[in-house]
């Protein structure tokens, strides 16, 4: 079968590409085509678009870019309708892939599938609408969305969360002894604190200098950046110091070997989670009085980190906007600490967390389905 897929940034092509792995395992004749990623495109198929020339987010990026965001859309909506696939799976990335949905719903017969639901349950709730009318089966990565959902009488198929999978897997595959990490990077034997700062260029500017600046009240632990693909070294020297250590596609290597961490809010947190290390979420925005104001009175959830989202309660510390101030990390991340109040109890809760979340398998059992589902429509 034909399946044209659909990801607008670096976490979504990790997810469909091995979603698309395991259609492979599922379905031996699969054909892809998709706007994707390097992880996509060394799986197989087409890639007719890089996600990396389609990710603006906030309002005064997607302002600015409105008319290359339209003829991306355009272009997608012909090349879809051209091939036409077996199926259209959207993954994530709502604000573009609705609109796709849309068209496709109104202009042929192709089945349309989302894996990784959109997130109408923090905010843009009446979207339900638009996915009742145009997607036919929707794929949730988190537990808590079937029950979002059962209440506007739309069924979901909860698949469980693939960063357990990743996490398993490199856990499984890579035992990578601590001092082999640290002679291949030129890092001290101090203890190392990593920093998940964000993927986008504005997240690592705001996060990143805040980070940096709380960490030198720290001079027993080593600082060490997660370099976000695409952003290019020179780019995270106009932020760091010379105490501060970078190091790329090393992500998952860097919080099995870390004793803490300072995460920006997003699937990172979720993954600092599932290696067990204590981390604080740290999310600056500009205007940060009037975000937290929009914050309290427009989202309809109490937390930003899937952590907190999935436990149903504060497991770790959200600092967000007017709350991510330099004193504040310090004294959070102190709590987290060895010897620290806090990292007992929230090791306790991380183990809570990965019940929840169940066992690995995600990217399989999201396949799987949709195969059959494929088959039973024919």
């Amino acid at each position: 079968m034909k399946y044209y897929l659909i990801v607008g940034e670096a976490s979504g092509d990790l997810h469909a590409s091995n979603l698309m792995k395991a259609l492979k395992e599922a379905d031996a004749s699969a054909e892809f085509r998709f706007v994707g990623g390097d992880l996509m495109a060394a799986v197989g198929g087409t890639c007719v678009k890089s996600y990396k020339d389609m990710a603006y987010m906030g309002f005064i990026p997607v302002l600015l870019h409105l008319r290359t965001i339209f003829r991306n859309m355009d272009y997608c909506k012909g090349d879809i309708v051209s091939w036409n696939p077996d199926v259209l799976i959207l993954v994530d990335y709502p604000g573009f892939n609705l609109k796709i949905a849309e068209y496709i719903r109104a202009h042929t017969r192709i089945p349309i599938y989302y894996y990784i639901s959109p997130k109408i349950w923090a905010w843009k709730e009446y979207r339900i609408k638009n996915i009742k009318r145009d997607v036919d089966e929707l794929f949730s990565i988190l537990p808590f969305e079937v029950d979002f959902y059962r209440k506007h009488q739309y069924p979901i198929h909860y698949v469980g969360n693939p960063c357990v999978d990743a996490v398993s897997a490199f856990l499984d595959s890579k035992k990578t002894d601590s001092q082999g990490f640290v002679r291949k990077h030129g890092l001290t034997d101090k203890p190392i604190v990593a920093l998940l700062a964000g993927s986008r260029k504005q997240e690592i500017k705001d996060n990143l200098t805040r980070m940096i600046a709380a960490s030198k009240e720290f001079p027993d632990y080593q600082f060490v950046v997660a370099g976000a693909p695409g952003i290019e070294p020179e780019f995270y020297r106009n932020y760091m110091d010379e105490h501060t250590q970078i190091v790329f596609g090393e992500t998952y290597p860097l919080l099995q070997h870390a004793t803490a961490a300072l995460v920006t809010s997003g699937t990172a947190t979720l993954e600092t989670a599932l290696f067990r290390v204590p981390q604080v979420v740290c999310y600056y925005t500009a205007a940060g009085k009037l975000v937290s104001f929009l914050r309290r009175h427009i989202l309809k959830v109490k937390y930003i980190s899937l952590v907190n989202l999935i436990a149903g309660k504060e497991v770790v510390t959200e600092l967000v906007a007017d709350g991510m101030t330099v004193p504040n990390i310090r004294k959070e991340l102190r709590a987290i600490l060895p010897s620290g109040m806090q990292r007992t109890r929230m090791l306790e809760d991380y183990d809570r967390l990965i019940a929840i979340l169940g066992e690995p398998g995600a990217s399989g059992r999201a396949a799987g389905q949709i195969v059959q589902l494929l088959r039973e429509r024919k």
